[in-house]
Formats: C-alpha cells, structure tokens, sequence
C-alpha cells in the first residue's frame, strides 16, 4: 500500500514538472511565429517607402518684378549679365516712353535652380517693389499621370502593331491602322504635353519691368495757338464733307437725271391739247 502510493506521488510529481516545461516553450513557439509572420509586412513597406521617396518634386516657379530705377542702360545691362552669368536667355525685350516715363520690359528665362539667385541679384540696390510676385506650381501629379498614360498607349501600340501583323485581310488591317492613328494622335498630345512641362519645370520665367520717370511735361498751348488749331480743325472738316460728297457723284448723277426727265414729262403735260368731247 505503502508502495502504491509512493509511485501515485512520483507520478503526480512529474506531471507537474512535464506542464510546467511545456509554458515557455509554447510562448516561445508563438513568439516566434509572431516574428515571422510580421518580417515580410515589413519587408513589404520598406520598398514602398523607398519608391515614394524616388518620386521627384515636379515644381513650376514664375516671377514678375516691377520698380523704379535711376538708371534705366545700367539697370539693363545688369539683368543681361545676370541672365547670361545663370546659363539663362532673354525671350523678350521690349522698350518705349510715355507721357512722363521711359520704361523697359523684359521676359527672362533661367535654370529653376538659379532661378533664386537671380531675383536676389535684380533685387540688390532696389529700395521697393511696385509689384514682386513669386510664385510656385506644384504639377507632380499631372507629370507621374502623363507618364502613366504615356506607357499605357504605347504598350497598347505595340499590341495593335502585333494585331496588325497577323491581319488575314484588308478590312482587318484598315480597321487596325484607324485605331492605331487615334492611339498616335492620343500619344503625341501627351507627349507634348510632357515636353511643355518638362520645359516649364527645368527652365523658369522672370518678367521684369523698371522704368525712371522723367521730367518732360506737356508743352503748355496758348490761346492764339488753339483757335489756330480750331481753324485748321474746321477746315479739314470741310475739306472730310467735300470728299465724302466726291464719293456720291453718281448718287447726284442720277438724281440729276430724274428731275430732267420729270420736268420734260411736266412741261409736255402742259403743251399737249385737251381732249375733246363728242356729243
């Protein structure tokens, strides 16, 4: 009896010490699936991550500047030393004068990356600004989109040109060459554009306008002069009546005529017996 129960203790006993190994390698077991079940998820954003980050900034910039200047051929000069010192061009240069002032405007087009340096280098001896606006398009979105679409038309080009290359007849090849033109119209109007933002982003526009003001006023008109100028005035008025009048002579030719033949046919009336009445 005694041996009995010692063997239920010893059994009892290492039952206990089986299920208390038995937690941890459970936890562990799980742990470890754990581990593995969120390294591919982790896996799968990095090269998520890594694309968006590849993704450029696709940033329009314009620029309009108007100011005064004391020195209009100097102010000149410099802009066109900075355009040229930045690897830019002139687009348009365009001078004149008005009542009271000489003006300039100019059209510029420089490297986006420059594109700062030279505004501040313009703006260096300009007290202020009539007008200094800056501004900046992003057009990223339409840039990746147009690339998409781009692909997309020319992968269904090449399937077309493949169709196109096993047509059996000729109604099956017009019908493929139709289609084919429209997805070639389709891809060089996205190309363009592309292109045109393509330009825009690599090469920004700086329109400038400085102008000095002068001292030249009107020239003060006595009273003689005017009522010279209001005769000469009057007299080519008369003279503007008699050519519009030269520009109607058939009119008056014709009307001429009219009053001849109506007068003829009067005078006639009066000259010709009155009938006479039979009884």
């Amino acid at each position: 009896m005694k041996t009995l129960i010692i063997l239920l203790f010893g059994f009892i006993l290492g039952c206990s010490n089986g299920s208390s190994e038995a937690i941890p390698i459970t936890e562990q077991s799980l742990a470890y699936d754990d581990v593995e079940e969120e390294a591919p998820m982790v896996q799968k954003l990095v090269p998520s991550e890594e694309g968006e980050s590849k993704t450029e900034q696709q940033i329009i910039k314009e620029g309009r500047l108007s100011f005064e200047t004391d020195n209009p051929e100097e102010t000149h000069q410099k802009i066109l030393s900075l355009t040229q010192q930045y690897q830019g061009f002139v687009a348009s240069d365009n001078s004149g004068k008005n009542y009271n002032r000489y003006y300039r405007n100019m059209v510029i087009r420089v490297p986006t990356n420059n594109f700062q340096a030279v505004i501040d280098g313009i703006s260096e001896g300009v007290e202020y600004f009539d007008q200094k606006d800056i501004s900046r398009r992003d057009v990223t979105e339409e840039f990746v989109d147009l690339q998409a679409r781009l692909k997309a038309k020319r992968e269904l080009e090449n399937r077309y040109l493949e169709l196109l290359r096993q047509a059996k007849n000729v109604k099956e090849m017009l019908e493929i060459e139709r289609e084919l033109s429209n997805i070639r119209e389709e891809i060089e109007a996205k190309q363009g554009r592309l292109n045109y933002l393509k330009d825009k982003v690599a090469m920004s526009t700086l329109s400038i306008e400085f102008y000095k003001q002068t001292t030249e006023t009107g020239v003060t008109v006595s009273y003689g002069q005017k009522m010279l100028n209001s005769l000469k005035g009057g007299w080519d008025g008369i003279s503007v009546f008699f050519l519009g009048i030269l520009y109607l002579w058939p009119l008056f030719f014709i009307a001429i005529i009219a009053i001849l033949l109506i007068r003829w046919w009067i005078r006639r009336r009066k000259h010709s017996p009155a009938p006479t009445s039979k009884k």
